[in-house]
């Protein structure tokens, strides 16, 4: 009678080697993973004390007030459409410097929504002005 009622014995998983195995994936992790800086906006600054003359008609004012409407020139401008007019004014005049003046409770967001904006129209030149 006992012979019939045999136990089946299930198996064990070793479990000795498993610090090795997770410390080795955590060595290969760390030596193939990549991580990405933020690299922020690349602007470049002139030295100190640096001036140059300007001419008014190379230069575009782009003003933020403080709920982040924009006025490009004089004329109000939506966020949406900056890309298309400035690519259109630096075909006009390609020597044009756009001046961002942005009103001290401007929303961060929103000035860099317009920066952006400024990228993505190619501007190379693009002047922060203060904001006084």
């Amino acid at each position: 009678m006992m012979a019939g009622k045999r136990r089946i014995k299930g198996g064990a998983i070793p479990t000795s080697s498993m610090a090795d195995i997770a410390f080795l994936l955590l060595i290969f992790f760390l030596v193939t993973t990549t991580i990405d800086m933020d690299k922020g906006l690349g602007i470049v600054l002139p030295a100190e004390g640096q001036e140059m003359e300007i001419k008014k008609k190379n230069i575009l004012n782009c003003l933020i007030n403080s709920s982040g409407q924009v006025l490009l020139g004089d004329e109000p401008t939506p966020v949406s459409e900056i890309n298309r007019v400035i690519r259109q004014k630096i075909k006009e005049n390609n020597k044009l410097i756009i001046s961002v003046k942005a009103h001290n409770k401007t929303p961060y967001k929103s000035y860099i929504s317009v920066i952006d904006q400024l990228k993505m129209a190619n501007a190379t030149r693009i002047s922060i002005a203060d904001s006084d």
